[in-house]
């Protein structure tokens, strides 16, 4: 009989913390979650945009591509794990960009007006389509890429080595 009681208290035990973990878990998740914003500010020459993020594999691999236009104050902050070099491309993009390239001090190692190209015709193959997209380069090592309209960013006097003011410490943190 004493062995049956055991069996039962441990089973009673397990259910127990199986349904505080079930109850748990989303509150720990939540408190992560409450912590990521939907843009950050991002400050050129004076001037904010307010960016939205792409800190993971996903958002960075789809960036800006079926936007059909942004606001004078808008864009798209990119962050990596770590720094080095990056091509960017215009995969899907409907609408032409500007890009800053990004060190992890906030210096900006490249600058580019990138058109949109034109987009994957019928009959072409995926590799062909990936294959004539331009590549944009970000001429040195850089965590983080800025993309906002086109046009926007030259008459900020934007250029390599112009620093960019955004909280770099949270998007390292952030990024995956």
């Amino acid at each position: 009989m004493m062995l049956r009681t055991q069996t039962l208290n441990f089973a009673t035990l397990i259910l127990v913390m199986s349904v505080l973990m079930i109850l748990i878990m989303p509150l720990l998740a939540g408190c992560d979650g409450a912590t990521l914003p939907a843009t950050v500010p991002v400050t050129v020459a004076g001037k904010t945009f307010n960016c939205k993020l792409a800190i993971t594999n996903a958002t960075r691999e789809k960036g800006l591509g079926g936007v059909a236009s942004l606001g004078a104050d808008q864009g798209m902050i990119f962050a990596f794990t770590d720094s080095q070099q990056h091509n960017f491309w215009m995969r899907g993009c409907l609408m032409g960009l500007d890009i800053a390239f990004i060190d992890p001090l906030g210096f900006v190692t490249a600058v580019h007006t990138m058109p949109n190209d034109p987009p994957q015709a019928a009959g072409e193959t995926e590799d062909q389509y990936l294959g004539r997209l331009v590549r944009y380069p970000s001429l040195a090592p850089a965590q983080f890429a800025l993309e906002v309209a086109p046009g926007a960013l030259a008459p900020l006097g934007v250029k390599r080595g112009m620093r960019i003011e955004f909280d770099r410490d949270l998007l390292k943190k952030l990024a995956e």
